[in-house]
């Protein structure tokens, strides 16, 4: 049964399918990210300091997703910036972000309800880009899967990706924020959408492309609503991430009593070195009291010499 044609949604995927990106949503694309760069801590002490590393965090901020998926298929790095209109644009998103006069654009933006509009249009920019990264591994390798879900995830969530990277650029390591250790909601949900088209791609998914679209669009806005209204930062996917790492990677090892018994004989080990400062400390105290009575008894003879 065709539920898309049921409800009457099957025009409104088509639309959305057919909805250009330029300029509005990659506007609010660029002003999204360009805000959280500005959020992150000592950026705003490092657009003072050095406008130019803060314009390049920018960029990689903006364009990361591209170039990282420029890499992986072995293109030049800066081919994403060949587009001269889509590097002003973000360019001057940026200075008015950082440098707008009584700081106008940024508070503007920081209202709620026009933050809330950007946000859901930067999560509609995320399924272009992901469709893009896939359909483009596609073309050139068309039976990897693999190649095709790592393409989509790079172009979607690129900016995460390489998030260590732009943090050098700002003076910042913080190896322990990299997103291979500890995923957040936008990588996440982007992995998850980059499996879904590829998927759908090779046919092992048998919906249309813009119905997907429709769907995973949806679903991505509403859910980054949801955590915004409610300031939740909490994943919807949580409860079965858990189910998951518990059920697969979190077996009994059979070296987990070897590995208590030497945890135990290394604190009775440090317990048994830390008894010898004590007796030192006993034989110095002793010594002490005999040179003190060394001392009286000195003392005492030499008293009896004179009297």
């Amino acid at each position: 049964m065709d539920w898309f044609g049921l409800l009457a949604l099957d025009e409104l995927s088509h639309g959305l399918a057919n909805l250009s990106m330029f300029p509005y949503f990659d506007v609010a694309h660029y002003v999204v990210s360009i805000m959280a760069l500005r959020e992150q801590p000592g950026a705003l002490e490092v657009s003072r300091v050095s406008p130019l590393a803060c314009w390049f965090s920018s960029m990689l901020f903006c364009f990361g997703g591209a170039v990282l998926s420029a890499i992986m298929l072995a293109e030049p790095a800066v081919a994403p910036l060949s587009n001269s209109t889509s590097v002003l644009l973000a360019s001057i998103t940026w200075y008015l972000v950082f440098y707008c006069p009584v700081d106008l654009v940024y508070c503007c933006a920081a209202l709620l309800p026009l933050r809330l509009v950007l946000s859901g249009m930067k999560e509609v920019t995320r399924t272009w880009k992901v469709l893009g990264g896939v359909t483009q591994a596609h073309g050139k390798y068309k039976d990897s899967l693999l190649v095709m879900i790592a393409i989509g995830w790079a172009k979607g969530a690129g900016g995460g990706l390489i998030s260590n990277f732009e943090q050098l650029v700002r003076g910042v390591w913080k190896p322990e924020t990299n997103e291979f250790l500890k995923m957040s909601y936008p990588t996440k949900i982007t992995l998850i959408g980059a499996v879904l088209f590829a998927l759908q791609q090779t046919h092992y998914l048998p919906v249309k492309t813009h119905h997907l679209m429709l769907v995973y669009t949806v679903f991505t806005v509403v859910n980054k609503a949801r955590m915004m209204l409610t300031g939740s930062s909490a994943s919807p996917f949580a409860v079965v991430e858990s189910a998951i790492y518990k059920t697969l990677f979190t077996g009994h090892s059979p070296y987990a009593a070897l590995a208590v018994e030497v945890k135990r004989a290394c604190i009775d080990r440090g317990a048994t070195n830390g008894t010898t400062p004590a007796g030192a400390k006993e034989v110095g105290g002793n010594g002490a009291v005999e040179g003190q009575s060394g001392s009286l008894k000195a003392k005492e003879e030499s008293e009896k010499k004179i009297n």
